[in-house]
């Protein structure tokens, strides 16, 4: 099957109108903001971000995207021979339909207010905009975390229209190690005095986000980095690992929405591939393409062991585990270490 040769935008924003909901909800005006970079006419491979990722995966030399190393031009995905596709996903914002965005019934944003949505519905809203760009068929689907997520649900829900999938750091079943988690950070942020319900007057104000990203970026990364990196050092009367943490629950604050975190946290908790289908096992045994799944050393939420399993019963399933430091992050650095193995199970 061959994708249409319009002229697709860089960068813009797809509109598909209303969107059926897995919980028989209608959400209406929904639209997806996008990046695709790559040979106009060369095969579409769509990358699916994680919870606090957007639609910039590659970006530009003055803003790289958060997968630039792993992909562009002479890379381990090469922008040369593919075009790479990232929607920011259903309930995101960075322009997609999400909490920010006016519910043109009362002209406010949706806010607290935007509806339950499932990895499913981030699915079927990224078919609906494939379709309105003239993409027919993907050379392959990857994503690590909640990207991995939707990645194993594109698999099941629209197999083919697609080559092959990629799933990196991500299990079949969340975990209720993961959802643990996720209740602190929800915790966290519901019970900010600025919270308001999720009226907030500003981002910037609610240090629940702040507690949440800190918790987030403990359970990221692994025990020994975080002892390798800073050693207990200090400055001024505080320990640099807590000025690390600080630091990097303001700057989420400055670029994410407490909204959308929640939505995405929520949609993660309910992340299930065997839901209505006889269990995952069944459902990954339905799934007849070649998929790579790779895990990272010392993943706390997403344990090498489950993905390990869930390879195995894919029909044609391929593992690897990677030996790092960094834990859950793993699939975001290191690149030469992995991306070998991405690069020869694309080309492959």
């Amino acid at each position: 099957m061959t994708n249409s040769q319009k002229t697709i935008p860089k960068t813009g924003e797809i509109a598909i109108g209303t969107l059926l909901l897995t919980s028989g909800e209608l959400l209406e005006d929904v639209s997806l903001h996008y990046e695709i970079s790559g040979p106009e006419g060369a095969p579409v491979i769509l990358v699916c971000h994680a919870l606090t990722g957007n639609q910039h995966t590659i970006g530009t030399d003055h803003q790289p995207g958060w997968w630039n190393g792993l992909i562009g031009e002479g890379n381990y995905v090469d922008t040369e021979a593919y075009q790479v596709l990232t929607f920011n996903v259903l309930g995101g914002c960075h322009g997609s339909t999400g909490p920010t965005t006016n519910n043109k019934r009362t002209n406010l944003p949706y806010r607290s207010h935007f509806p339950h949505i499932t990895v499913r519905d981030m699915v079927h809203a990224q078919q609906n905009a494939l379709k309105k760009l003239g993409i027919q068929h993907l050379a392959a689907v990857m994503g690590g975390s909640l990207g991995g997520m939707q990645a194993m649900e594109w698999g099941i829900l629209y197999p083919n229209i697609m080559d092959k999938i990629i799933v990196l750091a991500s299990t079949p079943v969340y975990s209720d190690y993961g959802i643990a988690y996720n209740h602190i950070a929800e915790t966290s942020i519901i019970q900010d005095s600025a919270w308001d319900n999720g009226n907030y007057i500003s981002n910037t104000d609610l240090k629940g986000l702040e507690i949440a990203r800190m918790v987030g970026m403990v359970t990221y990364r692994s025990a020994a980095l975080f002892n390798e990196r800073f050693e207990r050092k200090s400055s001024k009367s505080k320990y640099d690992v807590n000025a690390y943490l600080d630091h990097q629950g303001k700057k989420l604050t400055e670029r994410f929405d407490a909204n959308s975190y929640l939505t995405l946290l929520r949609a993660m908790n309910d992340h299930d591939i065997g839901k209505d289908r006889g269990g995952w096992e069944a459902a990954a045994r339905n799934i007849t393409l070649p998929i790579l799944a790779i895990s990272y050393d010392r993943d706390l939420i997403f344990e090498p062991s489950f993905m390990k399993k869930f390879a195995g019963e894919v029909v044609n399933g391929s593992y690897v585990h990677v030996e790092t430091d960094f834990g859950h992050d793993g699939f975001l650095t290191e690149f030469p270490k992995w991306g070998p193995e991405v690069e020869q199970f694309l080309n492959g």
